[in-house]
């Protein structure tokens, strides 16, 4: 789970085969798009239901695996329609125990760690720290609790959306000479996660992306007034000649959604930040931003709205 947040796929498309039948097919023909001609693109599976997320950072590209699915594999596909792709962190440090103690029949199973978690530096993923001391944890049992972490940090602990940007110290615990196991120390590592995580004011965090708009002057406060619907803010907005440039971050999950001429402006991925109680994007509200906005390429002059006689 490390790792810059700008290289995290933050788009998704959900695909499955038209006829139940080609399921097979379709897995396979999957793998070798991904290895082959997409190795960027990563493919999750979903046997239950049968569907594949695919994920990535552009529609073109992910547009572009399902054309070679249907016109070189030639398979009839269900493919639905793209989502951004959600993730979840923390504001606050805090700190929890978990315990994994179970005896079944001659065996038992003893785990316990004490764990305290922290916001850490936007793009860092996931950092672990055994901060133990001696003989409070065995050392065979310290990559196991890690391993209990990273499973909950999957999972998220608000909407089951993956969790990024933690620094977790494992600080103390125990065990049973005779009864601590591995898996007990995963279990409690997990348990001891998401204990903390819960204390710790988690987060939802939401891809963000980068936009310009350019219009005639005389349209600019129209414009202005759609971005803010959009659940976006203005960063800039130059005038000259008679039109108004106007630099936006904008939730990418709106323009998807959105019919309004935005969602066909080139844009550009601005990092990752906090969705506020009221639904809205804020870095310096709830704050959490994966990255600064680079700013849009330059790009062609996007289609007129209509006059709106009112400001805002």
């Amino acid at each position: 789970m490390s790792g810059p947040r700008h290289d995290r796929p933050f788009l998704r498309l959900v695909v499955s085969a038209a006829d139940a039948v080609d399921d097979q097919r379709l897995q396979m023909a999957l793998a070798e798009i991904a290895r082959q001609k997409h190795p960027s693109v990563i493919i999750n599976t979903h046997p239950k239901d049968g569907t594949y997320d695919l994920e990535g950072t552009t529609e073109s590209e992910l547009d572009s695996i399902c054309d070679l699915l249907r016109d070189e594999h030639h398979l009839a596909i269900s493919v639905g329609p793209p989502t951004a792709i959600l993730l979840e962190t923390v504001r606050k440090p805090a700190e929890a125990e978990g315990k994994y103690i179970r005896q079944t029949g001659g065996s038992g199973n003893y785990g316990h760690c004490k764990l305290r978690i922290e916001p850490d530096e936007p793009g860092k993923g996931y950092q672990f720290i055994n901060d133990t001391k001696a003989g409070s944890v065995p050392s065979e049992y310290i990559d196991s609790i890690d391993q209990g972490i990273q499973d909950a940090m999957r999972q998220g602990v608000l909407a089951g959306f993956p969790m990024v940007d933690v620094k977790v110290t494992l600080y103390d615990g125990s065990f049973h000479e005779t009864d601590s196991n591995p898996m007990a120390f995963t279990f409690a590592g997990s348990i001891a996660f998401k204990e903390a995580a819960k204390k710790a004011s988690p987060v939802l965090l939401e891809p963000m992306m980068a936009i310009e708009i350019e219009v005639l002057q005389e349209l600019a406060p129209a414009t202005r007034r759609e971005v803010h619907a959009h659940r976006g803010r203005i960063e800039s907005n130059v005038t000259a000649d008679g039109f108004s440039a106007i630099k936006a971050v904008v939730p990418l999950s709106e323009l998807l959604v959105s019919s309004s001429r935005f969602a066909v402006c080139p844009m550009e991925f601005a990092g990752y930040e906090a969705v506020r109680d009221n639904g809205s994007s804020d870095e310096n509200g709830l704050g959490v931003t994966a990255n600064k906005p680079n700013g849009p390429r330059p790009n062609r002059r996007s289609e007129m709205a209509r006059p709106d006689p009112e400001d805002d």
